[in-house]
């Protein structure tokens, strides 16, 4: 398992590693993708690129105020998501950064500390 870590202290989930599939926050394996927000962090099972849905992410984050953006892993490669997933995400308001899943959780943790408020869907290291 890689560990991060953590100079700069502030409120909220962060992720402190990775294991073969997933990933760590705080003490919390997560064998799977992750839903991360200023406020909670949720398993995120089952998801395949091609069935992306941001009304489950919004709906399961049940985040308000509205996020600035969704940062978005799409695994062990940078990929992006089908159109159809990007544009309900902008008709949501918000935007969406793409890059892999290690990065997209490295930078979660930089975003943070600058406390923008943000969510995160990474989908599974494997």
């Amino acid at each position: 398992m890689v560990e991060l870590r953590k100079d700069i202290d502030f409120k909220g989930p962060v992720v402190t590693g990775f294991t073969t599939q997933g990933f760590k926050v705080g003490d919390q394996r997560f064998h799977s993708g992750l839903l991360i927000s200023p406020e909670q962090v949720l398993p995120w099972d089952g998801v395949a690129m091609d069935t992306l849905d941001y009304t489950m992410i919004e709906n399961a984050l049940n985040l308000a105020p509205k996020p600035e953006f969704l940062l978005f892993g799409s695994g062990s490669d940078m990929m992006q998501p089908p159109a159809v997933f990007r544009r309900s995400v902008e008709a949501a308001g918000i935007g969406v950064e793409v890059m892999d899943s290690r990065a997209a959780a490295r930078t979660w943790g930089v975003l943070r500390s600058e406390e923008r408020w943000i969510i995160g869907a990474f989908l599974p290291l494997t």
